[in-house]
């Protein structure tokens, strides 16, 4: 799969925002405030995974639709991978 350039800047700004946790637990920030910028960065992750889930699955169907395929079982598949996630 081509991963486009919206899911891994996404993810460059995760890293930016876990660079910043550590940082902020290096200089003993609150424990609410930490806990705050991890929620943040999981939820910038869980939503990277459905960009990245429903790209695959378009294209996907799109394949599948070229070669006469079946998609039920390729959006049962990205389903589950997003159920998996959580």
């Amino acid at each position: 799969m081509i991963y486009d350039g919206k899911a891994k800047n996404r993810l460059k700004r995760i890293e930016g925002q876990l660079r910043g946790i550590i940082r902020m637990m290096e200089e003993e920030k609150d424990c609410k405030d930490v806990i705050t910028q991890l929620t943040a960065a999981r939820t910038a992750i869980d939503r990277t995974m459905a960009v990245i889930v429903s790209s695959n699955l378009e294209q996907c169907i799109r394949d599948s639709i070229d070669s006469g395929k079946e998609s039920s079982q390729l959006i049962d598949e990205a389903v589950g991978l997003l159920v998996k996630s959580r």
